[in-house]
């Protein structure tokens, strides 16, 4: 049986933190450890990381860890630095998994040309789903491998993103070097590029239910818009660097 480390990079996410790390707690068989790795929160997100590690200990083995350096590549790869599991999964704190998660996850890698896997990220709110955006994020990672890296396509390529539960062997994780710690944002679709290299990027038939509070903020339209925006230019190349400006942190 695999050794699963989930990996949560928090930045003010007291309000959703709590409520993933409880739903943790009812996976069967169990995670073999959680680590959260904050990136210097001025909420109450270590105090709630914290009280569940206090309330949990008994269900679930977390780590709260403190990044000197704020950054979502960075604190993932400082989370997967301190990870003792032989896979690794990288779940945003505003994303919901279902009970058999582990299961899931040993099933898709037990099969060896499989190098990543992912799941369907469904978008929703307290009071509604998104259907429209939920369905484009889908086709979004076969239409994009497809239209910019079709020789890579081929070979296994589908682009994945971080509300999709990304999950790898930690041994082909840092063969492909971690995440590019110099990328604010596009840091999951870059990491695909480089581990098609060692099996193709897989995504699993169940579904993961993602915050749609970027959506809430922006309106579909507008929404839909960046998101298609941000998409291409990074496909033909425009440094994340440039397009993080149009990506703007929502909590």
């Amino acid at each position: 049986m695999s050794q699963v480390s989930i990996v949560i990079p928090t930045l003010n996410e007291a309000v959703s933190l709590g409520r993933t790390l409880r739903q943790l707690t009812l996976l069967n068989p169990p995670a073999f450890e959680v680590i959260v790795v904050d990136g210097g929160s001025d909420d109450e997100t270590l105090a709630v990381a914290k009280q569940c590690f206090e309330s949990f200990n008994q269900l679930l083995c977390v780590q709260v860890l403190s990044s000197e350096q704020r950054g979502r590549s960075i604190q993932m790869n400082y989370g997967a630095s301190a990870a003792t599991g032989d896979i690794l999964c990288f779940l945003h704190a505003d994303t919901w998994v279902p009970d058999d998660l582990i299961t899931v996850i040993e099933q898709t890698l037990v099969e060896p040309t499989i190098a990543c896997g992912g799941f369907i990220s469904l978008m929703s709110g307290s009071q509604t789903t998104r259907w429209g955006i939920s369905l484009h994020n889908y086709l979004k990672t076969y239409y994009a491998p497809l239209l910019f890296k079709p020789h890579l396509f081929f070979r296994g390529l589908r682009l994945l993103f971080g509300d999709q539960v990304m999950f790898c062997r930690r041994t082909d994780f840092w063969d492909c070097d971690g995440f590019d710690e110099a990328l604010p944002i596009m840091e999951d679709g870059d990491l695909c590029l480089r581990l098609v290299k060692k099996g193709r990027i897989y995504l699993v038939n169940r579904i993961v239910h993602s915050s749609d509070r970027r959506v809430a903020k922006w309106g579909s339209c507008k929404a839909n818009a960046i998101y298609l925006y941000i998409g291409f230019l990074w496909g033909i190349g425009v440094d994340a660097n440039y397009l993080k400006q149009f990506y703007q942190d929502i909590r």
